[in-house]
């Protein structure tokens, strides 16, 4: 028997080794799908928002695209918990809904993790007179 009979094959290149995916990674990608919804003012609670504001001003500091998610993640599957602030007068229902609709369209398609369910609280409103929590950054 020659030494090349001998060897299973190792089956296709990409089934060879395993790809693990952070939580920091789909909650970066929750984050943001999650901000791209119409009525979403905000993600986090308010003192995690103030903490979030002064960690972005601070000199090469980056923001957190992360904040105001929770991801739990197995090998293939993943559970979401997100806090939204939502802008006055939105149908918050609908504005939920369209949340967690992107965020598992998102997550599945950049991650191929299974998305098994989406938690959204919402912990706080967002009035027109109110002044936002994130101030603009001044020039100096």
């Amino acid at each position: 028997m020659t030494e090349s009979a001998s060897k299973e094959p190792l089956g296709a290149p990409a089934d060879r080794g395993r790809t693990t995916i952070a939580d920091g990674v789909v909650e970066k990608i929750a984050g943001l799908a999650a901000r791209d919804v119409v009525g979403v003012h905000a993600m986090g609670s308010g003192l995690a928002r103030t903490f979030g504001a002064v960690r972005d001003r601070v000199p090469g500091g980056t923001k957190s695209v992360g904040r105001g998610v929770k991801a739990e993640v197995g090998e293939v599957q993943t559970a979401l918990d997100l806090e939204i602030v939502v802008d006055y007068g939105v149908a918050i229902a609908d504005v939920a809904r369209a949340v967690r609709e992107n965020v598992i369209t998102a997550v599945e398609r950049m991650t191929g993790l299974e998305v098994v369910e989406v938690n959204i609280a919402v912990s706080d409103v967002k009035l027109p007179d109110e002044e936002d929590d994130e101030p603009e950054p001044r020039l100096q």
